[in-house]
């Protein structure tokens, strides 16, 4: 059941950033511009964008899992702190917390590994323990 279980694990964090990404680009610059209100320099609206797409087809795949899992577990702390801690707005606190439990997702991913069904295991890299 492991290697299912982190297969389905995979995908179910993967999607989110996928989908996330690929959103992104229907409106770049409005994307930039929301950035912006927080105080991150607009040019780095391609790279975050690149981040999300790129590093969540890493997941999907297993591939590269956990250094990927940790910078996206470090990506979903730092984006809810600058954008989502808002305690007046139930909504933002929501997205907030939903943040912190995917990256705690992907903390799980850095600690396990990707699991034998994953490109790493394929390419004989360190795969979890009970995969």
């Amino acid at each position: 059941m492991t290697p299912l279980v982190l297969l389905l694990a995979r995908i179910l964090l993967a999607l989110l950033f996928i989908l996330a990404g690929a959103g992104k680009l229907a409106d770049v610059s409005g994307f930039a511009g929301y950035m912006a209100s927080g105080g991150v320099p607009t040019f780095l609206a391609w790279p975050v964008i690149a981040f999300e797409i790129l590093g969540g087809l890493a997941i999907l795949i297993g591939f590269l899992t956990r250094p990927v899992a940790l910078a996206l577990a470090g990506f979903c702390v730092l984006s809810a702190l600058m954008f989502h801690f808002v305690p007046a707005d139930q909504l933002q606190m929501s997205i907030f917390f939903k943040n912190l439990g995917l990256a705690g997702g992907f903390l799980l991913l850095w600690v396990t590994g990707a699991g034998a069904w994953s490109l790493d295991a394929r390419l004989g890299r360190s795969v979890s323990a009970t995969a």
